[in-house]
Protein backbone atom coordinates (compact mmCIF):
# COMPACT_ATOMS: atom_id res chain seq x y z
CA UNK A 1 0.00 0.00 0.00
CA UNK A 2 1.48 3.20 -0.55
CA UNK A 3 1.61 6.28 1.45
CA UNK A 4 -0.18 8.21 -1.78
CA UNK A 5 -3.12 5.75 -2.06
CA UNK A 6 -3.28 6.42 2.00
CA UNK A 7 -2.65 10.12 1.68
CA UNK A 8 -5.92 10.56 -0.91
CA UNK A 9 -7.93 7.93 0.94
CA UNK A 10 -7.53 10.14 4.52
CA UNK A 11 -8.47 12.89 2.40
CA UNK A 12 -11.98 11.34 1.44
CA UNK A 13 -12.55 10.14 4.92
CA UNK A 14 -11.71 13.11 6.15
CA UNK A 15 -14.21 15.19 3.84
CA UNK A 16 -17.06 12.97 3.88
CA UNK A 17 -17.14 13.17 8.02
CA UNK A 18 -17.00 16.34 8.15
CA UNK A 19 -19.44 17.18 5.92
CA UNK A 20 -21.82 14.88 7.85
CA UNK A 21 -21.14 15.53 11.24
CA UNK A 22 -22.80 18.36 12.53
CA UNK A 23 -20.39 18.95 15.48
CA UNK A 24 -17.52 18.57 13.82
CA UNK A 25 -15.86 21.99 13.66
CA UNK A 26 -12.87 23.24 11.47
CA UNK A 27 -10.36 22.95 14.75
CA UNK A 28 -11.10 18.95 14.12
CA UNK A 29 -9.51 19.41 10.54
CA UNK A 30 -6.05 18.21 10.71
CA UNK A 31 -3.44 21.21 9.92
CA UNK A 32 -2.35 19.48 6.54
CA UNK A 33 -5.37 19.15 5.34
CA UNK A 34 -6.95 22.36 6.85
CA UNK A 35 -4.44 24.78 5.17
CA UNK A 36 -4.83 24.36 1.78
CA UNK A 37 -8.72 24.35 2.21
CA UNK A 38 -8.41 27.53 3.94
CA UNK A 39 -11.10 30.46 3.03
CA UNK A 40 -8.97 33.78 4.05
CA UNK A 41 -12.05 35.28 3.92
CA UNK A 42 -14.35 33.86 6.22
CA UNK A 43 -11.28 32.24 7.89
CA UNK A 44 -12.70 29.14 7.99
CA UNK A 45 -13.35 25.68 6.19
CA UNK A 46 -16.68 25.86 5.23
CA UNK A 47 -18.83 23.10 4.43
CA UNK A 48 -18.78 20.91 2.48
CA UNK A 49 -15.71 19.85 1.52
CA UNK A 50 -15.15 18.85 -2.20
CA UNK A 51 -12.01 17.00 -2.74
CA UNK A 52 -11.22 16.70 -6.75
CA UNK A 53 -7.75 15.97 -8.67
CA UNK A 54 -6.55 20.24 -8.55
CA UNK A 55 -6.45 19.96 -4.61
CA UNK A 56 -5.14 16.27 -4.85
CA UNK A 57 -2.28 17.94 -6.54
CA UNK A 58 -2.12 20.80 -4.27
CA UNK A 59 -2.00 18.84 -1.20
CA UNK A 60 -0.12 16.07 -1.89
CA UNK A 61 1.31 16.28 -5.12
CA UNK A 62 0.06 13.47 -6.86
CA UNK A 63 -0.57 13.89 -10.67
CA UNK A 64 -1.77 10.66 -11.16
CA UNK A 65 -5.17 10.28 -8.66
CA UNK A 66 -6.62 7.35 -10.16
CA UNK A 67 -3.18 5.11 -9.98
CA UNK A 68 -3.35 6.20 -6.28
CA UNK A 69 -6.74 5.22 -5.83
CA UNK A 70 -5.52 1.31 -7.53
CA UNK A 71 -4.65 -1.37 -5.24
CA UNK A 72 -3.10 -4.32 -6.30
CA UNK A 73 -3.48 -2.69 -9.48
CA UNK A 74 -7.59 -2.42 -8.92
CA UNK A 75 -9.51 0.75 -8.88
CA UNK A 76 -10.50 1.60 -4.81
CA UNK A 77 -13.87 0.11 -4.59
CA UNK A 78 -14.71 2.56 -2.28
CA UNK A 79 -14.25 5.82 -4.17
CA UNK A 80 -15.07 7.52 -7.31
CA UNK A 81 -13.29 9.76 -9.53
CA UNK A 82 -15.36 11.77 -11.91
CA UNK A 83 -13.71 11.93 -15.27
CA UNK A 84 -15.98 14.80 -16.80
CA UNK A 85 -15.37 16.96 -13.50
CA UNK A 86 -12.28 16.00 -11.75
CA UNK A 87 -14.28 15.51 -8.08
CA UNK A 88 -13.01 13.17 -6.22
CA UNK A 89 -15.12 10.88 -3.67
CA UNK A 90 -16.13 8.36 -1.26
CA UNK A 91 -18.72 6.38 -3.32
CA UNK A 92 -22.24 7.00 -2.25
CA UNK A 93 -23.15 4.03 0.62
CA UNK A 94 -19.65 3.07 1.47
CA UNK A 95 -18.60 5.26 4.03
CA UNK A 96 -18.52 2.38 6.72
CA UNK A 97 -16.49 -0.02 4.53
CA UNK A 98 -14.22 2.47 3.02
CA UNK A 99 -13.06 3.47 6.97
CA UNK A 100 -13.10 -0.31 8.17
CA UNK A 101 -10.61 -0.82 4.85
CA UNK A 102 -8.53 2.14 5.98
CA UNK A 103 -8.36 1.36 9.25
CA UNK A 104 -6.61 -2.17 8.84
CA UNK A 105 -3.74 -0.49 6.67
CA UNK A 106 -0.30 -0.35 8.13
CA UNK A 107 0.37 3.08 9.26
CA UNK A 108 -3.82 3.60 9.33
CA UNK A 109 -3.72 3.97 13.28
CA UNK A 110 -1.07 6.86 13.17
CA UNK A 111 -2.52 8.63 10.85
CA UNK A 112 -6.05 8.31 13.28
CA UNK A 113 -4.24 9.61 15.98
CA UNK A 114 -3.65 12.66 14.08
CA UNK A 115 -6.76 13.49 12.66
CA UNK A 116 -9.55 14.52 15.05
CA UNK A 117 -12.24 13.97 12.06
CA UNK A 118 -11.40 10.23 11.75
CA UNK A 119 -10.62 10.17 15.74
CA UNK A 120 -14.32 11.34 16.02
CA UNK A 121 -16.02 8.51 13.37
CA UNK A 122 -13.74 5.64 14.70
CA UNK A 123 -14.68 6.58 18.48
CA UNK A 124 -18.55 7.68 18.23
CA UNK A 125 -19.78 6.65 14.60
CA UNK A 126 -18.35 4.07 13.19
CA UNK A 127 -20.74 0.66 14.19
CA UNK A 128 -17.82 -1.14 15.94
CA UNK A 129 -17.04 1.67 18.01
CA UNK A 130 -13.06 1.59 19.28
CA UNK A 131 -12.44 2.34 22.81
CA UNK A 132 -8.83 2.93 22.49
CA UNK A 133 -9.54 6.21 20.19
CA UNK A 134 -10.55 9.22 22.52
CA UNK A 135 -11.55 11.99 20.44
CA UNK A 136 -10.97 14.44 22.80
CA UNK A 137 -7.21 13.64 23.13
CA UNK A 138 -6.90 13.43 20.02
CA UNK A 139 -8.47 16.95 19.09
CA UNK A 140 -6.68 18.64 22.03
CA UNK A 141 -3.34 17.69 20.18
CA UNK A 142 -4.12 19.48 17.39
CA UNK A 143 -3.09 22.83 16.33
CA UNK A 144 -6.52 25.58 16.40
CA UNK A 145 -6.61 27.58 13.33
CA UNK A 146 -5.00 30.24 15.69
CA UNK A 147 -2.12 28.31 15.92
CA UNK A 148 -1.49 29.17 11.51
CA UNK A 149 -0.14 31.30 9.79
CA UNK A 150 -2.79 31.18 7.15
CA UNK A 151 -4.93 32.74 10.29
CA UNK A 152 -2.52 35.65 10.66
CA UNK A 153 -2.28 36.08 7.19
CA UNK A 154 -6.32 36.21 6.52
CA UNK A 155 -5.73 38.86 9.35
CA UNK A 156 -3.22 41.00 7.45
CA UNK A 157 -5.18 40.71 4.49
CA UNK A 158 -8.54 42.42 5.98
CA UNK A 159 -6.31 45.33 7.38
CA UNK A 160 -4.00 45.54 4.89
CA UNK A 161 -7.33 45.82 2.05
CA UNK A 162 -9.31 48.06 4.76
CA UNK A 163 -10.26 52.00 4.39
CA UNK A 164 -8.98 52.26 8.14
CA UNK A 165 -5.11 52.84 9.11
CA UNK A 166 -4.39 48.62 9.37
CA UNK A 167 -1.31 48.68 6.78
CA UNK A 168 0.29 51.47 8.71
CA UNK A 169 -0.62 49.43 12.38
CA UNK A 170 1.13 46.37 10.71
CA UNK A 171 4.34 48.13 10.61
CA UNK A 172 4.72 48.69 14.57
CA UNK A 173 4.57 44.70 15.90
CA UNK A 174 6.19 41.38 14.59
CA UNK A 175 3.65 38.84 14.02
CA UNK A 176 4.01 35.20 14.67
CA UNK A 177 2.28 31.71 14.37
CA UNK A 178 2.77 29.30 17.13
CA UNK A 179 4.26 26.94 14.31
CA UNK A 180 6.46 29.44 13.31
CA UNK A 181 8.13 29.82 16.68
CA UNK A 182 11.79 27.94 17.40
CA UNK A 183 11.60 28.24 21.38
CA UNK A 184 9.87 25.36 23.25
CA UNK A 185 9.09 25.06 27.23
CA UNK A 186 10.49 21.70 26.88
CA UNK A 187 13.78 23.76 26.05
CA UNK A 188 13.88 26.30 28.80
CA UNK A 189 14.97 26.08 32.44
CA UNK A 190 12.67 27.24 35.02
CA UNK A 191 12.83 28.13 38.46
CA UNK A 192 9.52 26.90 40.65
CA UNK A 193 8.31 30.14 40.88
CA UNK A 194 8.28 30.93 36.94
CA UNK A 195 6.71 27.10 36.55
CA UNK A 196 4.17 28.51 38.67
CA UNK A 197 3.52 31.99 37.41
CA UNK A 198 3.29 29.12 34.13
CA UNK A 199 0.04 27.33 35.31
CA UNK A 200 -1.01 30.36 36.47
CA UNK A 201 -1.18 31.94 32.86
CA UNK A 202 -2.32 28.83 31.56
CA UNK A 203 -5.05 28.41 34.35
CA UNK A 204 -6.09 32.33 33.02
CA UNK A 205 -6.48 31.46 29.17
CA UNK A 206 -8.21 28.39 29.73
CA UNK A 207 -10.94 29.85 32.50
CA UNK A 208 -11.63 33.19 30.77
CA UNK A 209 -14.88 32.48 30.87
CA UNK A 210 -14.97 32.27 34.78
CA UNK A 211 -13.72 35.53 35.05
CA UNK A 212 -16.10 37.14 33.08
CA UNK A 213 -19.06 35.23 34.58
CA UNK A 214 -17.49 36.43 38.12
CA UNK A 215 -16.92 39.81 37.17
CA UNK A 216 -13.06 39.57 37.14
CA UNK A 217 -11.61 41.34 34.04
CA UNK A 218 -8.48 42.53 35.26
CA UNK A 219 -6.69 39.59 34.63
CA UNK A 220 -3.42 38.41 32.55
CA UNK A 221 -1.22 41.34 32.40
CA UNK A 222 2.35 40.22 33.13
CA UNK A 223 5.59 41.91 33.53
CA UNK A 224 8.71 40.35 33.00
CA UNK A 225 11.85 41.53 34.96
CA UNK A 226 15.38 40.44 34.91
CA UNK A 227 18.93 41.03 33.28
CA UNK A 228 19.56 40.61 29.51
CA UNK A 229 19.96 37.08 28.39
CA UNK A 230 17.91 35.67 30.74
CA UNK A 231 15.07 34.13 29.04
CA UNK A 232 12.12 36.54 29.42
CA UNK A 233 11.74 36.53 25.16
CA UNK A 234 12.18 33.28 24.76
CA UNK A 235 9.71 32.36 27.70
CA UNK A 236 7.56 34.58 26.13
CA UNK A 237 7.43 32.87 22.34
CA UNK A 238 6.98 29.32 23.93
CA UNK A 239 4.46 30.70 25.94
CA UNK A 240 2.75 31.29 22.57
CA UNK A 241 3.87 27.80 21.25
CA UNK A 242 2.30 26.09 24.11
CA UNK A 243 -0.90 28.13 24.02
CA UNK A 244 -1.40 27.79 20.50
CA UNK A 245 -1.99 31.49 20.22
CA UNK A 246 -0.20 34.27 17.89
CA UNK A 247 2.75 36.36 19.07
CA UNK A 248 2.54 40.12 18.71
CA UNK A 249 6.26 41.65 19.37
CA UNK A 250 6.41 45.35 19.51
CA UNK A 251 9.06 47.38 20.67
CA UNK A 252 8.57 50.35 22.15
CA UNK A 253 11.62 51.85 20.57
CA UNK A 254 9.96 51.21 17.38
CA UNK A 255 6.81 53.38 17.68
CA UNK A 256 8.76 56.17 19.11
CA UNK A 257 8.33 58.98 16.40
CA UNK A 258 10.37 62.54 15.93
CA UNK A 259 7.30 64.12 16.69
CA UNK A 260 6.48 63.15 20.25
CA UNK A 261 2.76 63.49 19.95
CA UNK A 262 2.82 60.39 17.08
CA UNK A 263 4.28 58.21 20.14
CA UNK A 264 0.86 58.56 21.84
CA UNK A 265 -0.70 57.77 18.50
CA UNK A 266 1.19 54.88 17.95
CA UNK A 267 0.70 53.47 21.67
CA UNK A 268 -2.91 53.14 20.76
CA UNK A 269 -2.11 51.68 17.70
CA UNK A 270 -0.35 48.72 18.25
CA UNK A 271 -2.58 47.96 21.13
CA UNK A 272 -5.82 48.00 18.58
CA UNK A 273 -3.57 45.72 16.48
CA UNK A 274 -3.04 42.89 19.10
CA UNK A 275 -6.83 43.18 19.81
CA UNK A 276 -7.49 42.05 16.04
CA UNK A 277 -5.93 39.04 16.58
CA UNK A 278 -7.67 37.53 19.72
CA UNK A 279 -6.71 35.02 21.04
CA UNK A 280 -2.74 36.23 20.64
CA UNK A 281 0.25 36.97 23.17
CA UNK A 282 1.17 40.75 22.77
CA UNK A 283 4.68 40.84 24.35
CA UNK A 284 6.14 44.25 24.76
CA UNK A 285 9.82 44.28 25.30
CA UNK A 286 12.12 47.28 26.21
CA UNK A 287 9.13 48.43 27.94
CA UNK A 288 11.22 51.04 30.41
CA UNK A 289 11.65 52.86 27.19
CA UNK A 290 8.54 54.79 27.32
CA UNK A 291 7.28 53.60 30.66
CA UNK A 292 9.79 55.56 32.21
CA UNK A 293 8.75 58.08 35.42
CA UNK A 294 6.95 60.93 34.93
CA UNK A 295 8.35 62.43 37.94
CA UNK A 296 11.78 63.22 35.99
CA UNK A 297 12.40 66.71 36.33
CA UNK A 298 13.64 66.78 33.08
CA UNK A 299 10.29 64.68 31.57
CA UNK A 300 9.02 66.65 28.08
CA UNK A 301 5.69 67.41 28.26
CA UNK A 302 4.73 64.66 25.47
CA UNK A 303 6.60 62.41 26.72
CA UNK A 304 4.86 62.40 29.88
CA UNK A 305 1.67 62.01 28.13
CA UNK A 306 3.05 59.12 26.11
CA UNK A 307 3.61 57.36 29.30
CA UNK A 308 -0.07 58.61 30.27
CA UNK A 309 -1.30 57.20 27.17
CA UNK A 310 0.60 53.47 27.07
CA UNK A 311 -1.22 53.22 30.93
CA UNK A 312 -4.83 53.68 29.51
CA UNK A 313 -3.87 51.04 26.66
CA UNK A 314 -2.84 48.76 29.36
CA UNK A 315 -5.70 49.22 31.57
CA UNK A 316 -8.26 49.72 28.44
CA UNK A 317 -6.71 46.04 27.14
CA UNK A 318 -8.42 42.70 28.56
CA UNK A 319 -7.65 38.96 28.37
CA UNK A 320 -11.33 38.13 29.16
CA UNK A 321 -12.76 40.67 26.99
CA UNK A 322 -10.00 41.12 24.16
CA UNK A 323 -8.57 38.37 24.28
CA UNK A 324 -5.05 39.67 25.03
CA UNK A 325 -2.54 37.92 27.43
CA UNK A 326 -0.61 41.55 27.64
CA UNK A 327 3.67 40.44 28.78
CA UNK A 328 5.82 43.47 29.17
CA UNK A 329 9.45 43.19 29.93
CA UNK A 330 12.30 45.59 31.18
CA UNK A 331 15.96 44.93 32.40
CA UNK A 332 15.56 48.46 34.25
CA UNK A 333 13.03 48.23 36.69
CA UNK A 334 14.20 51.70 38.63
CA UNK A 335 13.03 53.52 35.53
CA UNK A 336 9.97 52.59 35.86
CA UNK A 337 7.23 54.67 36.73
CA UNK A 338 5.47 53.85 39.91
CA UNK A 339 2.01 53.43 38.22
CA UNK A 340 3.04 50.97 35.69
CA UNK A 341 3.67 48.22 38.29
CA UNK A 342 0.30 48.76 39.84
CA UNK A 343 -0.96 47.69 35.95
CA UNK A 344 0.12 44.56 36.47
CA UNK A 345 -1.51 41.51 38.30
CA UNK A 346 1.54 38.78 38.27
CA UNK A 347 5.40 40.01 38.11
CA UNK A 348 8.02 37.27 37.12
CA UNK A 349 11.64 37.94 37.88
CA UNK A 350 14.03 35.90 35.65
CA UNK A 351 17.12 36.32 37.30
CA UNK A 352 20.79 34.86 36.73
CA UNK A 353 20.94 31.31 36.74
CA UNK A 354 21.94 29.29 39.42
CA UNK A 355 25.07 26.53 39.30
CA UNK A 356 22.20 23.68 38.83
CA UNK A 357 20.50 25.86 36.00
CA UNK A 358 23.98 26.23 34.40
CA UNK A 359 24.31 23.10 33.92
CA UNK A 360 20.62 22.28 32.79
CA UNK A 361 20.90 24.57 30.34
CA UNK A 362 24.18 23.52 28.98
CA UNK A 363 23.14 19.70 29.05
CA UNK A 364 20.25 21.05 27.13
CA UNK A 365 22.29 22.92 24.33
CA UNK A 366 24.82 20.12 23.92
CA UNK A 367 21.59 17.58 23.31
CA UNK A 368 22.00 17.67 19.92
CA UNK A 369 26.00 17.79 19.83
CA UNK A 370 28.21 14.99 20.04
CA UNK A 371 31.17 14.62 22.51
CA UNK A 372 32.11 13.91 26.08
CA UNK A 373 32.56 17.11 28.12
CA UNK A 374 31.78 17.73 31.91
CA UNK A 375 29.05 20.43 32.29
CA UNK A 376 29.27 20.47 36.06
CA UNK A 377 32.75 21.65 35.97
CA UNK A 378 31.79 24.58 32.92
CA UNK A 379 29.22 25.29 35.11
CA UNK A 380 31.27 26.45 38.04
CA UNK A 381 33.39 28.53 35.98
CA UNK A 382 30.57 30.09 34.20
CA UNK A 383 29.01 32.02 37.56
CA UNK A 384 26.79 35.00 36.73
CA UNK A 385 26.53 34.00 33.08
CA UNK A 386 23.31 34.16 31.86
CA UNK A 387 21.72 31.43 29.50
CA UNK A 388 22.13 33.66 26.36
CA UNK A 389 25.71 33.93 27.46
CA UNK A 390 25.93 29.97 27.87
CA UNK A 391 24.48 29.40 24.30
CA UNK A 392 27.51 31.80 22.56
CA UNK A 393 29.95 29.69 24.85
CA UNK A 394 28.58 26.61 23.43
CA UNK A 395 28.70 28.18 19.95
CA UNK A 396 32.49 29.11 20.25
CA UNK A 397 33.18 25.46 21.12
CA UNK A 398 31.20 24.30 18.29
CA UNK A 399 33.65 26.49 15.65
CA UNK A 400 36.28 25.85 17.64
CA UNK A 401 36.19 21.91 17.05
CA UNK A 402 35.18 23.07 13.31
CA UNK A 403 38.58 24.83 12.58
CA UNK A 404 40.03 21.00 13.56
CA UNK A 405 37.54 19.69 11.44
CA UNK A 406 35.61 17.81 14.10
CA UNK A 407 31.87 17.71 14.69
CA UNK A 408 32.50 16.19 18.45
CA UNK A 409 33.49 18.45 21.21
CA UNK A 410 36.03 17.80 23.69
CA UNK A 411 36.58 19.49 27.41
CA UNK A 412 39.38 22.08 26.08
CA UNK A 413 36.68 23.23 22.99
CA UNK A 414 34.52 24.78 26.42
CA UNK A 415 37.31 25.44 28.12
CA UNK A 416 38.81 27.92 25.58
CA UNK A 417 35.62 29.61 24.38
CA UNK A 418 34.58 30.37 28.58
CA UNK A 419 38.40 32.27 28.20
CA UNK A 420 36.89 33.50 24.89
CA UNK A 421 33.71 35.06 26.30
CA UNK A 422 35.46 36.32 29.65
CA UNK A 423 37.73 38.11 27.13
CA UNK A 424 34.69 39.59 25.49
CA UNK A 425 33.10 40.49 28.65
CA UNK A 426 36.49 42.39 29.73
CA UNK A 427 36.33 44.24 26.55
CA UNK A 428 32.99 45.52 26.70
CA UNK A 429 33.96 46.89 30.45
CA UNK A 430 37.38 49.03 28.81
CA UNK A 431 37.51 52.77 28.02
CA UNK A 432 39.74 53.09 25.02
CA UNK A 433 41.13 56.10 24.25
CA UNK A 434 42.39 57.91 21.35
CA UNK A 435 46.21 59.38 21.45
Amino acid sequence: MTSETLDVVELLLTAEIYNEQDDLIVNDIPSKIRRPLWDSKTRNVAKPIKPGKTMIKNMFGIDDVEGALKINGKPFAYAVVDAYTGSVRITAGSLDAAAEWFKKQEGARDRILENPVLAYYYSSVSEEKDGNISYEEVASKNPPKEASREWIESIIEELSEGKGNGREWLKLAYIKAPEEVRESMDELILTERQKNELQKIELAIKNKEHFRNIGLYDIGKVLFVGPPGTGKTSFARALSKKLSIPIVEVHLSMITDQYLGETSKNIDRVFALAKKFDPCIMFIDEFDFIATSRTANDEHAAIKQAVNTLLKAIDNTSLVEDGVLLIAATNHTKKLDEAVWRRFDEIVDFERPTLDMRKEILDTILRKIEGNVDTAAIAKKTEDYTGSDLRMVIREAVLTALLDNRYELVQEDLDKAVKSFDRRSGLKMTAFIEE
